[in-house]
């Protein structure tokens, strides 16, 4: 099978042509030995099957962070299992096009037969952009296909010109270095050769010579002192020639780029520059920007916690009555129906009722990124995080961080200076992730609508999401001060045009989140749950220690109906016996999960959680989590899925369950176990601590495992912290 290649700038419509290019057919996963994404997919048009491989956006081939030595190694055939492409298909913007050539010209140094597409033309031509990409093909050399993602304009010519290039390959012209240039690198070549690298390039020697530290001297163990005075001998004489080894490649190039814009193109409007400057004046402000952005933010969050709520009460019926239809497939009060009903039922359906919040949160991310604005508050950012060690280009990972922390740490890797990388790595994973919501949700729902009303609860949601933001200044600034010390850097970031978001990528990115959402249900939850089900059922209660339960809740029964006068008729007795039925059962159920082996955990470890006035069961819900915070639902679902104590039949919500919970014993017995401050200090613990073990796998993949280590440590730190300061100030008032 034939291999294409899809390169482009960030920001050219990319990753959509290649949805459009492959359909559901694609796969995602990591380059060999590094932690960059990679997407493959495959291309079918006619009789015509090829694999496309969608390479991390890249502005040149100067590589200097990981991502853009993939993009480099796999052009020049250097990557592990990765064959050089038989096609390049180079993306560009048509609003961008002197800008965006500019990486064209360097891959057809590399002698790769390459096709051209000039995407966004709609807008471009909305905006009075006129190309004359038949005039531009013949001056390049190759074949221009005008496309529209968005609209899904220029696909099917796509398609015809992909399969004439598989078949007949064309290749550009190359630029024609001066003789002076050409012979630098022919040293390059040769001193290539003394280090005992035989089989090199042309292309590699003149990427040495151009760029400062470039990931082919990583690549064949050459990264030390002598090799790089070596070259920069050679450099200098280049120098002395006439010719700037860092912008000879550059000035040629940017030199032939013109000429083919002013043969092939009218002016660029005026009035884009002009409506784009207007927004970004109000959008971007010192003083309105971080107001508009928080405000924006807010009513993100507040539609969240709001509009979801019918969705909900429709997927707990629905869970409701799978239960209903479980019980009578297996035998009343056996472990099998138990398993099946309150373990996998009850522990993964409390985890899924939260799929409305989560596809709302990510519509509308996803239509905040395609218009356009979050690039404008990644630089509003960057004045902001500057004072910690931080830049705009940290804040593009920890935005990430909002819908996965796993991506946002990946994202990490567009930061070329590695103390920098570092210490984003480090605090990013304090941003709240997708799995967090449904913990805010759940307790927020319980314990702060009911009381304050669905504002209060929206802005409480909003200042979750926050606090992360918030706590990793200070540890960013700590970490810098201490321990890493990054240097400054500029950030330079390309601000996209405004634009209307497209139906079709805004629904992909929602669909796809639903999607891992519910895996993440089957395979994560589902484990959990019957595993949590198992510690919680077992072991048994014995024969004789229910007969002691029920002799001691009779007792108190007889003491209480000694003390009472009243006269009680006969649908009253029915009712109190019935009443009373439940109760024992209750306390049957609430003796069984204390002497279950995961009511001994939770018992065993909860004087360390008690300062943040955690219970046992809490406790549990918390160790249970580390491997996956949102693990915690399934948790207390199936714990008070058994434990449903002073709760009528109607209603055995996981909500209610736990409003209706009490101490058993200390101090606080008789007293409810959840209040505000303990609901607070839950959400403040889940939102600081590291509970992913697939995250922590990537933070050790990426800056090892003695980083990984600590980072794990003082997250958690942080949080128990976090959650006891809480509780503390939160019972004073």
């Amino acid at each position: 099978m034939k291999k294409i290649a899809l390169i482009g700038n960030p920001n050219t419509g990319k990753s959509s042509l290649f949805n459009l290019l492959t359909g559901i057919r694609q796969h995602i996963a990591n380059y060999p030995g590094v932690t960059v994404i990679n997407k493959h997919g495959i291309f079918r048009s006619g009789e015509v099957m090829a694999e496309i491989v969608d390479l991390p956006g890249t502005y040149s081939l100067a590589s200097v962070s990981p991502d853009e030595r993939i993009v480099e190694d796999i052009l020049l055939g250097k990557m592990e299992n990765e064959e050089r492409p038989d096609l390049v298909v180079a993306v560009a913007d048509a609003s961008q096009l002197k800008r965006n050539l500019f990486l064209v010209t360097q891959i057809a140094e590399l002698n790769l037969p390459m096709l051209l597409v000039v995407n966004m033309i709609d807008s471009a031509r909305a905006d009075g952009f006129e190309t004359d990409t038949a005039a531009l093909s013949v001056q390049m050399g190759i074949p221009i296909v005008e496309t529209c993602a968005k609209t899904g304009e220029g696909i099917p010519e796509l398609k015809t010109a992909i399969e004439k290039a598989l078949s007949g390959p064309c290749y550009m012209k190359k630029v024609e270095y001066p003789e002076r240039v050409s012979e630098a690198s022919q040293k390059v070549g040769v001193l290539l050769s003394e280090s005992g690298v035989k089989k090199h390039s042309s292309e590699e020697c003149y990427r040495l010579l151009f760029d400062a530290n470039s990931s082919i001297l990583h690549r064949y163990g050459l990264d030390n002192d002598k090799i790089k005075s070596a070259l920069s001998t050679i450099r200098e004489e280049l120098f002395t020639a006439g010719y700037n080894p860092f912008s000879v490649e550059a000035v040629l190039q940017y030199k032939r780029i013109v000429q083919w814009i002013e043969n092939s193109r009218v002016k660029v409007p005026e009035r884009v520059a002009r409506i784009t400057a207007r927004l970004d004046s109000v959008l971007m402000n010192r003083v309105l920007g971080p107001i508009i952005f928080f405000g924006v933010m807010f009513l993100v969050f507040m539609c969240v916690y709001q509009y979801a709520g019918y969705f909900i009460e429709m997927i707990e019926g629905w869970v409701g009555s799978l239960q209903e239809v479980a019980s009578g497939w297996f035998a009343e009060g056996s472990i099998a129906q138990s398993a099946v009903v309150d373990g996998i039922i009850g522990g993964v359906g409390s985890f899924i009722v939260f799929l409305p919040q989560i596809l709302i949160l990510f519509l509308f991310i996803a239509m905040l990124e395609e218009s356009g604005y979050m690039a404008r508050a990644a630089v509003m950012m960057d004045k902001l995080l500057g004072w910690c060690g931080l830049n705009g280009r940290s804040f593009v990972p920890m935005l990430s961080c909002y819908a996965c922390g796993i991506p946002g740490v990946m994202a990490a890797r567009n930061i070329s200076e590695p103390k920098a990388r570092l210490l984003t790595i480090l605090v990013a994973p304090l941003l709240s992730c997708s799995a967090r919501l449904p913990v805010y949700l759940l307790m927020i729902g319980a314990f702060v609508e009911p009381r304050y009303g669905v504002f209060v609860a929206s802005l409480s949601l909003f200042a979750m999401h926050l606090l992360g933001l918030i706590v990793a200044m200070p540890v960013s600034w700590a970490f810098n001060r201490f321990f890493i010390k990054t240097p400054q850097q500029p950030f330079v970031l390309e601000l996209p045009r405004y634009h209307v978001p497209t139906i079709r990528n805004v629904s992909f990115r929602v669909w796809s989140a639903g999607v891992e959402f519910i895996q993440r249900a089957g395979s994560i939850i589902f484990v959990a749950s019957l595993i949590i089900w198992a510690l919680t059922y077992f072991p048994r209660l014995t024969d004789e220690e229910i007969n002691q339960i029920k002799t001691e809740v009779v007792a108190e029964r007889v003491v209480v109906a000694d003390s009472d006068t009243q006269t009680l008729t006969s649908d009253s007795e029915t009712s109190t016996e019935e009443s009373e039925d439940r109760a024992l059962e209750a306390h049957i159920a609430s003796h069984q999960m204390e002497n279950s082996y995961l009511g001994r955990m939770g018992k065993f470890i909860q004087p360390v959680f008690d300062p943040a006035g955690f219970d046992w069961k809490i406790s549990i819900g918390v160790v249970a989590s580390f491997p996956a915070r949102e693990v915690i639902i399934a948790t207390l679902g199936t714990i008070y899925s058994i434990n449903a104590d002073e709760l009528e039949e109607s209603d055995q919500s996981l909500r209610s369950a736990m409003m209706a919970d009490r101490w058993t014993e200390g101090k606080r017995a008789g007293q409810p176990v959840f209040n505000l401050p303990v609901a607070f200090a839950i959400m403040v613990f889940f939102a600081l601590c590291a509970q992913c073990m697939a995250l922590l796998a990537t933070i050790i993949q990426e800056i090892g495992w003695r980083w990984g280590l600590f980072s794990f440590v003082y997250m958690t730190f942080l949080a128990w912290i976090g959650a006891v300061l809480t509780y503390q100030i939160g019972m004073l008032f």
